[in-house]
């Protein structure tokens, strides 16, 4: 998966807004104000953290070595994914995906049900 893949994908699930409150290059994917991705580049490397359950996080970056602790994030609950194609697209998919439910499971029911339909 390349940058305007991972930004397509991020940007067609429901709800998503993207912003750049850390400058012009990075790119914030939020669900009712939440980050749940924030991707860019950086001396030619595409980056993508995503919020991940700690226990899972530990196990991706077992069976992945371009899945790393987040860049810049609280480690136990972010992973970067360096988007080398040595990733399935599937599944940095469903890694994106598993990142907004884990955001959207955070909000108040009322917006929950909104977003999960």
């Amino acid at each position: 998966m390349d940058f305007s893949l991972a930004r397509d994908y991020c940007l067609g699930l429901l709800g998503t807004e993207e912003d750049f409150p850390f400058g012009p290059n990075i790119y914030v994917y939020k669900v009712k104000g939440k980050i749940f991705a924030i991707l860019g580049t950086d001396q030619g490397k595409t980056r993508l953290n995503l919020k991940c359950d700690p226990d899972e996080a530990l196990a991706l970056r077992d069976i992945f070595p371009a899945i790393q602790p987040g860049y810049h994030m609280n480690k136990k609950h972010w992973n970067t994914l360096n988007l080398n194609y040595t990733v399935p697209e599937q599944e940095i998919k469903r890694q994106i995906e598993q990142s907004r439910l884990l955001v959207i499971q955070g909000l108040p029911k009322a917006q929950r049900q909104l977003l999960l339909k």
